[in-house]
């Protein structure tokens, strides 16, 4: 029997001044206290998607999916109406957590369904879903004692939002852009997934520097995301409904970067048949994204800085100097302050970009946020698949979670794509769900896995008279001998390639940056031998 101490008990839990994410923390808690469930979701609407803010009773994979209303029929259901929905217990619409409900192998059985819609000024802001897999369990509840559930959830989600565009200053989309905009914010998706604590002190300091007008330099290994990054410090900062520029450096030839950047009129050299508008131009009153900073030679990173510096560039072929209003963004996977040491990067541009340096963490060191990420690629193949339900083993997010991921969220997104087209030619189950197995991930393993696997025995592999192959077999723990297999094998490839680490990381099969990233931390020296 729900009484109206327990209704009060949670307007007043609601009110209290706590974090988000213990505000809907306990608006969940309290909701399973008062009506007794199996499982409650809170869902944001963001547009035609709902997006999973919290949960209690489902898998954690769940908080990376994102659910198009028009392809779930319960959804859709739920956010036409204006009071709460309870659907019956043999109700034939597809449930969207089916295989999710913790405790539940398989389909979900016959249970009990309700949602609620959460209105915010009369404009529906998210929902509300409680699952029971008692049968009928919600058929007596009052309506009076639902709608007062609903105002107060919508109550806690509508603060929510508030403190969240409080925090973010700028937090909105461009409603018109330029198509250079356009691509450049919906390349490779648009939001950022991740829960750990070094993405949320990446976040605190995208919040920060985002709505300021100096230079940010993003490092990382390859595949972290630094284009994203980029993108989500355009779309925060005050130049949101300019453009956004994007420049892959590395992609320039040398002999047209100074057109690229700065345009040309026509004449300027042979093939200039017309004036052309550089990237700087593009960009005025926005941004310019560019990538693969480290790429650019010597002498366009001096004309680069002039540019940066003075704000004026000058076309190629044209004597007057134009004023342009530009933030720049770069982006590298090397270690430019290493790269300025060997005399390969230009110390004052280097001074110049990195004002306010965002280092963005390898997915290796994200606990917790592979399995959000593998949600919300999965949700993405279902999607381009046209599948109804694609779940996750939990023993395929153990596997993914002990792998050590060397190309980081971009190798994520390719091993989800492909174990969710391997799932779909096994076949659907009868209720149209498919299922994305460990044998479906291919040869993943982790690098411990693989040395171990690789070696039989110290003589079958290397010569015994290596001190470094002696030292991995004579340490007594795996983490030590997989250290000190790591350096035998650098030592090699670097003797072989006469110390040229780009032609060692080669020899590796691995990028340059995290070649040398993984030296340092094995105290390896690179400065003595670096070329």
């Amino acid at each position: 029997m729900i009484t109206s101490g327990d209704l009060l008990e949670l307007a007043i839990d609601m009110a209290q001044n706590v974090t988000t994410k213990d505000r809907f923390d306990r608006l969940l808690n309290t909701i399973r206290n008062i009506i007794p469930c199996d499982a409650v979701v809170l869902l944001k609407r963001q547009g035609q998607e709902l997006k999973p803010l919290a949960q209690t009773g489902v898998n954690p994979e769940l908080l990376g999916r994102r659910f198009e209303i028009a392809s779930q029929p319960r959804f859709e259901a739920i956010c036409d109406s204006q009071t709460p929905v309870r659907f019956a217990s043999d109700c034939d619409l597809p449930d969207p957590y089916d295989g999710m409900l913790q405790g539940v192998v398989g389909d979900l059985p016959v249970h009990a369904c309700m949602g609620f819609p959460l209105y915010a000024d009369e404009q529906l802001i998210g929902i509300l879903t409680l699952d029971s897999l008692t049968p009928g369990v919600f058929d007596d509840i009052a309506a009076k004692t639902l709608e007062v559930i609903a105002a107060v959830s919508a109550a806690s989600l509508k603060t929510a939002i508030l403190f969240k565009k409080l925090e973010s200053h700028t937090e909105h989309f461009q409603n018109v852009v330029s198509e250079l905009t356009k691509e450049a914010l919906i390349k490779d998706g648009g939001e950022l997934i991740g829960q750990s604590l070094p993405m949320q002190k990446m976040q605190q300091e995208l919040g920060l520097v985002a709505p300021s007008d100096f230079a940010v330099l993003i490092e990382g290994e390859t595949g972290v995301g630094k284009e994203l990054v980029a993108r989500t410090l355009h779309r925060k900062s005050t130049r949101a409904e300019g453009p956004l520029v994007y420049v892959n450096c590395a992609a320039l030839p040398e002999n047209l970067i100074e057109s690229e950047l700065f345009g040309h009129v026509k004449g300027a050299f042979t093939g200039a048949d017309k004036d052309r508008a550089g990237k700087f131009s593009l960009a005025n009153g926005g941004t310019l994204f560019l990538d693969e900073i480290g790429e650019l030679p010597l002498l366009a990173q001096s004309k680069l800085l002039r540019a940066l510096q003075s704000q004026e560039i000058q076309a190629v072929g044209k004597d007057q100097v134009e004023l342009v209003d530009v933030r720049v963004i770069a982006a590298t996977n090397r270690v430019l302050k290493e790269e300025v040491e060997a005399n390969r990067f230009r110390s004052d541009l280097y001074h110049r970009l990195s004002v306010f340096p965002i280092c963005i963490p390898p997915l290796r060191e994200r606990l917790g946020d592979i399995t959000l990420l593998a949600g919300y690629f999965t949700e993405q193949s279902r999607r381009k698949l046209g599948l109804a339900h694609l779940l996750i083993d939990d023993d395929v997010i153990a596997r993914l979670e002990a792998y050590d991921w060397p190309g980081n969220v971009r190798e994520l997104e390719h091993v989800m794509n492909r174990a969710a087209l391997m799932a779909r030619s096994d076949g659907q189950g009868q209720t149209g769900m498919t299922r994305i197995k460990t044998y479906h991930l291919g040869q993943l393993q982790s690098t411990s896995q693989a040395i171990t696997q690789s070696i039989k025995a110290p003589e079958e592999s290397f010569d015994n008279s290596n001190a470094l192959v002696q030292q991995a077999w004579q340490v007594s723990n795996l983490k030590d001998a997989t250290a000190a297999f790591q350096s035998q094998k650098i030592h090699q490839a670097l003797l072989s390639s006469d110390y040229n680490w780009s032609k060692a990381a080669r020899v590796l099969d691995m990028d340059r940056a995290n070649l040398v990233r993984l030296a340092k931390r094995l105290g390896i020296e690179v400065k003595k031998q670096l070329k």
